[in-house]
């Protein structure tokens, strides 16, 4: 079988960074928050190991964020994900949320995001569909989430350098698109 001669950046990026957020959860598991920091937490409720009770789940099929600030309780950090009790709208929930469903971490006041994608779209549950097996989770993207600064104003100059390519919006774009065909 052939090798992949290709390291797979991305995805080492992306491990990475969810290490920060599992390390950063795990802290407050731990010492409680420190000063103003709250923690805004999306995740992807269709992808399989998140436990919500059905009335959640019904109010958010596809994505929910929690806040974690004042009011949570029996916050437990695991390797492969976290567990918090929160109240919505007076009644308590536990919830359950796998590191693989998260798609956005952000404490505003760091300022600090993360912003992570899925491959395709999750197809809807077997028993959304009334039929056999759950499906699979959906896969992250390769492509590595960005951090993103409350102050994206650079602290020079604001004249791109040369050796930065980029497109429109400013993201990094392949060399092969200047080149002649």
């Amino acid at each position: 079988m052939p090798v992949d001669p290709h390291i797979r950046y991305d995805l080492l990026t992306q491990k990475a960074l969810l290490g920060v957020v599992r390390t950063v959860l795990a802290d407050a598991a731990k010492n409680g928050l420190p000063g103003d920091h709250h923690f805004f937490v999306t995740f992807d409720t269709r992808v399989e190991g998140v436990r919500l009770s059905q009335r959640m789940r019904a109010q958010y099929p596809e994505e929910m964020t929690i806040v974690l600030q004042h009011q949570f309780w029996d916050l437990t950090v695991g390797e492969d994900g976290f567990e918090v009790g929160l109240s919505f709208g007076g009644v308590a929930e536990m919830l359950a949320i796998p590191f693989a469903a998260v798609n956005g971490f952000r404490d505003p006041s760091a300022p600090f995001e993360l912003q992570f994608k899925l491959l395709e779209e999750p197809s809807v549950p077997a028993q959304d569909r009334g039929q056999g097996e759950p499906v699979a989770a959906p896969r992250r993207a390769p492509a590595a989430p960005l951090p993103v600064s409350a102050n994206p104003e650079p602290a020079h100059d604001d004249a791109k350098r040369p050796s930065e390519p980029s497109g429109p919006g400013g993201e990094v774009v392949s060399l092969d698109r200047f080149r002649k065909k």
